[in-house]
């Protein structure tokens, strides 16, 4: 069977299980799928297969896999009480997360490159992973008692520090490969996420999306939903939410000059939409982050 999976990437933009373990087929199933976003998978153990771009490969301890917005993977794996399959997962949009790298060039560059480049190799073996197993075990701590507001914000910085130590891998891993970065052909729900996060301070019209991408509205509409199970209206609002925290607590932007930043026209429906997000008004949450920030300073 092979399917496109939906991850609910639209309102948590990064979903993270850390050395999630599965002993039973009741508990992991393979199948051929592809799926939203790009997903970074660390085998910590495990024996079966892996398939990938019609290659086969073994899995085994300290497997490194990237897997590429909408890229058909397969595994399958040898399940028992003595061979468990224990792993950890990054799955993340990179449309969320790639203006919060706009400060470090070089790493932003990377980031792109890893989900928009033709890849030199999509899985390798991975002898050092200490660089990355502090920050994961970090976030895997962290995570139970954050708020959907503090996710948003914790799950940038993760995604930044996460980077920079996997960018260090990356490279030892593949020498020589830097300067010969193709861009492969984005998949057309990519070129809609693409285009929204161009778009979203301004009004949605469906009629110039479908103008510049070359698709009907309705083809829009559908392949959207079908692709990432939310609809384009749902995900701009999420877009814009996210952008609105952001700056909320890193300016003293007015708000209503913000909900104009981020695309809402109508003040007073921007805080609504804002306190359905996060359960508070924007100034009220700036307030609240504000205080909290001196007790704890």
């Amino acid at each position: 069977m092979t399917f496109i999976a939906n991850f609910g990437l639209t309102d948590m933009p990064l979903y993270f299980a850390y050395k999630r373990t599965s002993t039973s087929e009741t508990e992991f199933q393979g199948t051929f799928h592809a799926h939203q976003g790009v997903e970074i998978l660390i085998v910590h153990e495990g024996k079966g297969t892996l398939i990938i771009d019609q290659r086969s490969y073994e899995l085994q301890p300290g497997l490194v896999c990237v897997f590429q917005p909408y890229q058909l993977h397969h595994i399958q794996v040898e399940l028992s009480e003595n061979t468990p399959f224990i792993r950890t997962i990054i799955h993340y949009e990179p449309a969320r997360y790639e203006s919060f790298l706009d400060q470090w060039p070089a790493l932003q560059g990377f980031f792109k490159h890893i989900h928009k480049g033709k890849l030199p190799a999509h899985i390798w073996h991975e002898a050092e992973l200490a660089p990355l197993s502090f920050l994961l075990r970090d976030l895997d701590e962290r995570l139970p008692g954050l708020s959907k507001d503090q996710y948003m914000e914790e799950s940038s910085l993760f995604i930044v520090s996460f980077f920079r130590a996997f960018k260090q891998l990356w490279d030892k891993q593949h020498k020589g490969a830097a300067g010969k970065q193709e861009l492969r052909k984005p998949h057309q729900a990519e070129r809609i996420l693409e285009w929204l996060e161009g778009h979203y301070k301004e009004p949605l019209r469906l009629e110039l999306m479908s103008k510049d991408l070359h698709l009907s509205t309705y083809h829009l509409s559908h392949l959207f939903r079908e692709c990432t199970g939310s609809s384009i209206s749902d995900y701009l609002t999420a877009k814009r939410m996210q952008q609105a925290v952001l700056l909320l607590l890193s300016t003293d932007k007015a708000v209503s000059l913000i909900a104009e930043e981020v695309g809402v026209v109508s003040t007073s429906y921007f805080c609504k939409v804002f306190k359905d997000y996060f359960g508070l008004p924007p100034y009220r949450y700036r307030k609240q982050w504000r205080d909290r920030n001196l007790l704890e300073g």
